[in-house]
């Protein structure tokens, strides 16, 4: 049928076009979207939720690569020193709770700022170990460096993280088993809708609320500069207040999420945090907004999907 070892064996060494139907539908079934989340009226009964998250990279950008030069450290280093500030003033200032997904190395290099996002009552939820490509990792060492991020996490912040963002924005094929046996309440690392669905595994439940990411809401696809490689800003910051503008308005209107990813050494320059500011003052003009942690929401759905599962069973 296609889903054996051999036939997998078998299957990696031919072009795609040569595969029959049951590789490709084994491929395509591995991890999929299944019931989307959206529950009947949000706490509060709020038209949207608004999910902010900064992934808090830091050094373990360069350090992922075995980059050790000053110069790069010290780029990741600017997030901690002058972005972190500026953004959790902003946050204090609006009054809204956000998710910091942070990987472990970058927790133990910083650990008062990993305890300072708990004490603020925001999130910190895992990012890796030290922003590993775990899309390259055999499963022993996803497993291994899953249990040591949480073991750390949990150990500067006193509470255990119930979210996961991967560092690669993608899964291995051992990576949904790994974040299931681990005990995650919600993932937030794929893109197969806007709102929250539960994610699929060879077309079966598994429990795991995925709280949707996307390029086209993150800073970094935007601002990211790379010195010896093609990767350049190519957008105005006010642009790029547009469209986020525009989501927020979109997930208003359809009564949804609108989740957003920053990087507080991307967005946390003096000219961009002028786009986090006014895209929250464009938030605030708006009535019915339920500001959430990722946590927050993935509760929520949950509990709609326990809701649809008693009136199926009834």
């Amino acid at each position: 049928m296609g889903n054996s070892a051999g036939d997998a064996t078998e299957y990696a060494t031919q072009p795609s076009w040569r595969w029959p139907e049951s590789e490709w539908r084994r491929h395509v079934d591995a991890v999929r979207a299944g019931q989307r989340l959206s529950p009947r009226q949000w706490p509060g009964r709020a038209r949207v939720a608004v999910a902010i998250s900064f992934d808090s990279d830091h050094e373990t950008i360069p350090l992922r690569d075995g980059e050790t030069s000053p110069g790069r450290l010290a780029q990741g280093e600017y997030g901690a020193r002058a972005g972190v500030p500026r953004v959790m003033a902003m946050l204090e200032k609006y009054g809204v709770p956000a998710t910091f997904f942070m990987p472990a190395v970058s927790a133990l290099l910083h650990p008062e700022e990993a305890r300072g996002y708990a004490d603020a009552g925001h999130e910190v939820a895992v990012h890796g170990w030290i922003h590993e490509r775990n899309m390259l990792l055999p499963e022993s060492d996803e497993r291994a460096l899953v249990e040591k991020s949480v073991k750390a996490l949990t150990r500067l912040t006193g509470r255990r993280p119930v979210g996961v963002r991967t560092p690669s924005w993608d899964f291995s094929p051992t990576t949904l088993a790994t974040l299931v046996d681990a005990g995650f309440t919600y993932d937030s690392s794929l893109m197969a809708d806007d709102e929250p669905y539960e994610v699929l595994a060879h077309g079966e439940p598994t429990g795991l609320v995925e709280i949707p990411v996307e390029w086209i809401r993150d800073d970094a696809p935007y601002f990211t500069m790379d010195r010896y490689g093609s990767v350049r800003p190519h957008s105005r910051p006010r642009d790029v207040l547009e469209i986020w503008k525009d989501e927020f308005e979109a997930a208003y209107h359809e009564g949804g999420v609108f989740q957003l990813t920053l990087h507080p050494h991307v967005i946390g320059h003096r000219s961009r945090m002028v786009v986090l500011r006014g895209l929250l003052d464009h938030i605030a003009s708006y009535p019915q907004v339920w500001y959430a942690t990722h946590a927050q929401i993935a509760e929520e759905v949950r509990r709609e999907m326990s809701r649809r599962t008693s009136e199926n069973r009834t």
